[in-house]
């Protein structure tokens, strides 16, 4: 047959067929003709950019590109807006990695050098997932593509630093925070990944320095006993009441410290008394500061013990010191008993190294304001949350956040705007100099200067946390703190499409950030997705060897299968255990697509204009047949606009799939072999190809291609059917 082949091949077919896609313009909202006006914009959660293509990316992005598509469609000035993250830790540690094989690493090269070497990487690997969105059918403008790292990107972060730090909501402080040994960095609370571990609760008794007897703490961390400062108690606690003020011995260091009560303490954990260690652990930090306690330094950056934990353990590994501490407690009978557990365990989230609370200065964010802002619109519903169970967790969160620690001891990232003054002033020649008047640290764009020395200021080593950056996605992704056209016409977006687990750490972030620089929402819906798991419900990984590639799926049965398999096991369930026979179906359904066009064509249809509404094809319905397919796909039109309408794509691709092979194709396809109506049979085909278009762009922009439609461009721009 003419134009078209005997059989579907997606390997052929999809590249053609996004490269006819990128040619035409239509990715491009300014590109759209002139009955696209009102504007759509999503905002393509930025991947990292040591990311490679995961099922949780490819359902997320079949989300967002059905519906880019079907607001296309509808005639909606359409934006989908891609870019990639920075992704501070994450980056750092591959390009380390890279130096380590080659007997090196980035001390060796100095921080300058070491930044060429990212961006080196950057440009060689950095739009890899991007690339991999295009083969799964993403119809973002790549030519309004961002990168958190561009010049005009970094202003805008420098901005929001700027901005906050003069509104006194930035502030600089030492206090415990979550500090990863491997990474060599600080960690904020929501980078925490609690992991359910097996583990032991050491019971050791604290005698009483009166020689009465002794009190017992449980701990699951005997190694930072070194560094207690008290014992502590509940003041409801009525065991405890005559030993509160009393002194205890510290086993092994011998130091006399206090039985404290607070409010704080847990009764019901191991015995009600706990130890407290002010500079290992955060909630013994706010209870040391309450009571005023001496504070003792035992565990170091890297994970080691210091000279203030004594001779026994000084220099070895805190695993170690556990280990020789717990049989010294045994010899002395100071150990009363051991008890296996399973608790959660809190691990870096980008290399899962268990995180250590240490004393440090750092930068913060206050939050207790930016909190309400990201709170009351999701209160009132301005911000709405599809499943809506998951306002619940976001607004818990927020009820109960804590400052945030947005500095970073990385040398990949955002460099923070501050200026610290050299350590001693330098008189300036022939004028008398107030020293008392110099300024220690400044908060400035480009380098201050001392208007009372002439020392220099130099800035801080240190980075900004990447979601910091990552929170003013929505807004200076389109030129702010410029009023560009972009700003003024985008945003606010409609519609963010992610997963529950970073609701906290990103979708908060970016509300109260647009409610604080934008005075509006960024958007006014979030699709929280289904997390992928593997097909025995397990998460995948590719570690376990559960994970499964999509790319692998895509070269085996094409994107229009991958995709339109996704969709049909999306039924609204928060876990979608993934089943690669779901894919072969859509393989199957997308033959069958083919076969039935050629069954058309066969027919030499007359060319006619493409319906705008499914009903004007009741025209041309001469049997009851012909009435009976129109009316059907009338019905089945409307739901799946109600499906689209609540982002519920499974029901959508259910009904399309019963539609179009048994009541088309098994149905009336077989009926219209005995009493020809090749108008019908055309616009009906022609229609489903639109129906399904958000679904399996490939495969019916190819077919319509082949179909006789009065001047047909592209399918991706074909009015969206409504009645």
């Amino acid at each position: 047959m003419k134009g078209i082949s005997g059989a579907y091949d997606p390997a052929t077919t999809e590249s053609r067929i996004y490269k006819l896609w990128e040619k035409s313009g239509f990715f491009n909202p300014d590109k759209l003709p002139a009955r696209h006006k009102k504007p759509y914009t999503i905002m393509l959660p930025p991947p990292n950019i040591t990311g490679s293509l995961h099922m949780g990316h490819a359902l997320n992005t079949l989300v967002q590109d059905a519906l880019i598509r079907w607001r296309r469609m509808q005639g909606r000035k359409t934006l989908w807006l891609p870019g990639t993250d920075h992704a501070g830790i994450a980056t750092q540690n591959v390009v380390e990695k890279a130096l380590k094989k080659e007997g090196g690493n980035r001390r060796d090269l100095g921080r300058e050098e070491f930044e060429k070497r990212v961006w080196q990487w950057r440009e060689q690997y950095g739009d890899i997932i991007l690339d991999q969105l295009k083969r799964l059918g993403a119809s973002a403008d790549w030519s309004r593509t961002r990168f958190t790292m561009d010049k005009k990107y970094v202003e805008a972060v420098e901005e929001v630093f700027i901005h906050y730090y003069k509104k006194g909501l930035i502030y600089r402080a030492y206090r415990v925070i979550n500090w990863c040994p491997r990474c060599a960095t600080s960690i904020s609370d929501l980078e925490l990944e609690y992991e359910e571990e097996k583990g032991t609760l050491w019971y050791i008794r604290y005698p009483l320095k009166d020689g009465d007897g002794h009190i017992t703490v449980a701990t699951t961390r005997p190694e930072t006993m070194l560094g207690d400062a008290a014992v502590a108690v509940n003041p409801k606690d009525p065991r405890y009441k005559k030993l509160v003020g009393k002194t205890v011995v510290l086993p092994i260091m011998n130091r006399e410290i206090p039985i404290i009560a607070d409010r704080d303490v847990d009764p019901k954990f191991g015995t009600g008394a706990v130890k407290v260690t002010p500079l290992h652990g955060t909630l013994d930090w706010t209870i040391a500061k309450r009571h005023n306690l001496e504070e003792y330094l035992v565990i170091d950056e890297r994970g080691r013990m210091t000279k203030a934990a004594g001779k026994l353990c000084e220099g070895e590994k805190s695993g170690d010191c556990r280990n020789l501490l717990t049989e010294e407690l045994k010899k002395q009978d100071l150990l009363e008993k051991e008890e296996e557990i399973v608790h959660q365990v809190p691990h870096c989230y980008r290399c899962n190294s268990v995180v250590e609370p240490l004393p440090k200065m750092q930068w913060f964010l206050a939050m207790a304001d930016l909190a309400k802002k990201a709170l009351t619109p999701v209160k009132k519903k301005e911000v709405r949350f599809v499943p809506p169970r998951w306002a619940k967790p976001y607004t818990a969160r927020l009820e109960q956040e804590r400052d945030w620690n947005i500095s970073r001891q990385l040398w990949w990232g955002h460099k923070l705007p501050v200026w610290y003054h050299e350590p001693k002033c330098v008189p300036k020649p022939g004028k008398k100099t107030d020293f008392t008047k110099c300024e220690d640290v400044q908060v400035a764009r480009k380098e201050p200067i001392c208007q009372h020395c002439d020392a220099k200021y130099i800035r801080s080593d240190e980075v900004l946390d990447t979601w910091f950056s990552s929170a003013l996605w929505p807004f200076a992704t389109l030129g702010w703190p410029k009023k560009t056209k972009d700003l003024k016409t985008f945003f606010p977006t409609q519609t963010l499409s992610t997963g529950h687990d970073i609701i906290s750490i990103w979708v908060a972030r970016m509300v109260f950030s647009s409610q604080e620089f934008m005075g509006k929402n960024p958007y006014e819906e979030v699709i929280i997705h289904a997390t992928v798991l593997a097909k025995d419900g397990r998460r995948m990984s590719k570690s376990l060897g559960t994970g499964v590639d999509p790319l692998k799926l895509i070269d085996q049965y094409g994107a229009d299968a991958t995709r339109f398999g996704l969709a049909y096991q999306s039924m609204g369930n928060q876990d979608m255990k993934f089943a690669e026979e779901h894919i072969v179906m859509g393989k199957k359904f997308c033959n069958k697509l083919w076969n039935a066009t050629r069954f058309v064509l066969m027919q030499n249809p007359p060319t006619l204009p493409s319906p705008t509404k499914s009903s004007a094809i009741a025209k041309y319905a001469k049997t009851p047949a012909d009435k009976k397919i129109v009316a059907e796909l009338l019905r089945t039109q409307k739901k799946v606009e109600k499906h689209f309408e609540a982002y519920e794509f499974g029901h959508a691709a259910h009904l399309l799939y019963d539609f179009f092979w048994h009541d088309f194709a098994d149905v009336y396809i077989e009926k219209s072999k005995k009493q020809m109506n090749a108008p019908v049979l055309l616009l009906v085909h022609l229609q489903t190809l639109k129906l399904l278009h958000p679904l399996i762009p490939f495969i019916t922009e190819e077919l319509y291609g082949h179909l006789p439609v009065k001047n047909a461009k592209s399918l991706m721009i074909e009015s969206w059917p409504h009645d």
